[in-house]
């Protein structure tokens, strides 16, 4: 895992075969919203370009999203932009907010209420890069559409 800012860290050498991206405004329904902005992604991924989609990539993606999105709308004022993006080999969920600080996850601590999100997304996600912007910052999150992870994501 690692913070990137190149602004190309995180994109490989695959192309993306499928891109769609989402402004999200911040009212009561939208981290529901930019989930099934997620899962009609993943649909439209595998009736338009056949690219099979385990049930473990589908609901670790909804999951993804939910944190990322979450900590935007709490941190950063303005509007949420997610950018989806799939190739044969992941899923790559993007989050630009306004804030230009850099999170870090806090150590575990079982007995802390909250504050828990960027942890469980680097737990299950194959790489995490975050981009400073001129404006704000990119967080992009890396899901494998393997079932079997990686010797990176298996080590943590």
């Amino acid at each position: 895992m690692g913070s990137h800012a190149d602004g190309d860290g995180c994109t490989g050498s695959d192309e993306h075969f499928v891109r769609a991206g989402y402004a999200l405004q911040g009212d009561a329904g939208c981290i529901a919203d930019a989930r099934h902005h997620a899962v009609a992604f993943l649909d439209q991924a595998q009736v338009d370009h056949h690219l099979p989609v385990p049930a473990r990539a589908r609901e670790l993606t909804q999951l993804v999203v939910s944190e990322l999105v979450t900590n935007a709308l709490k941190h950063a004022p303005g509007p949420v932009l997610m950018e989806l993006r799939i190739n044969a080999h992941a899923v790559d969920v993007v989050v630009w907010d306004s804030d230009p600080a850099v999170p870090a996850a806090r150590a575990a601590d079982p007995g802390r209420i909250g504050q828990h999100g960027l942890e469980i997304v680097k737990a299950v996600t194959e790489d995490l890069f975050i981009e400073q912007e001129p404006v704000g910052k990119r967080i992009t999150a890396r899901i494998l559409l393997s079932d079997i992870p990686s010797d990176t994501a298996a080590r943590r």
